[in-house]
């Protein structure tokens, strides 16, 4: 009887020190090339976002890059994209001169995030492979209810994430955890989605 106490608690320890490992894992975008369908050249892409004509940016990322993850949160998901074609600064100019967002942060730790006006795009290159850029969008909905105040105010003043996420007190009122990017895994070769062919080709 005590050595079978003794092993079930050995395989409960051994159960929750894989869960932790498995938790860290899934964090920061282990996402890699191989993850990534076969994407247009990069002129093509760029000539595509140039010339569209949609001005939802939420809509111009999912025509033109796939979808690899969603991050589920309190009462909305984040959608996660990936592309090989552009490194950050490439990307972020691109996005910015075709639809300018209402803030901008500095590059951080490999990480930037613009503000739209129902949209927080968050660009990072991934942690398991620095050719590949990871493209969040969150709503602000999600940002305010999942995101962690002591991460975006390092981005941005806490006064002005109460103004975006129109919250007074934002930072005290919520306490969420998130920190971008989050609960992210490999994905199952396949299952990525990528419809692509430009905004307006329908959902």
């Amino acid at each position: 009887m005590c050595k079978n106490k003794i092993l079930l608690i050995g395989l409960l320890f051994l159960v929750i020190i894989l869960s932790a490992c498995s938790s860290r894992g899934m964090n920061g975008g282990a996402i890699t090339a191989e993850d990534i369908p076969d994407e247009p050249p990069k002129e093509e892409i760029t000539t595509t976002i140039r010339n569209s004509s949609n001005y939802e940016i939420d809509d111009v990322i999912e025509a033109n890059f796939p979808k690899v993850t969603s991050v589920k949160g309190d009462s909305s998901n984040a959608d996660i994209f990936a592309t090989t074609r552009f490194n950050l600064t490439e990307l972020s100019s691109l996005l910015t001169e075709t639809i300018k967002p209402t803030e901008i942060s500095a590059v951080k730790d490999n990480q930037q995030i613009l503000i739209y006006t129902d949209e927080f795009i968050t660009l990072r290159e991934s942690e398991a492979d620095s050719s590949v850029l990871l493209i969040e969008v969150a709503s602000d909905e999600f940002v305010r209810r999942n995101y962690s105040p002591n991460f975006l105010s390092t981005y941005f003043t806490l006064r002005l994430l109460d103004d975006v996420l129109d919250v007074d007190d934002w930072s005290k009122k919520h306490r969420g955890t998130y920190s971008g990017m989050g609960g992210l895994g490999t994905p199952s070769r396949g299952n990525t989605t990528f419809r692509g062919g430009g905004p307006g080709s329908g959902k």
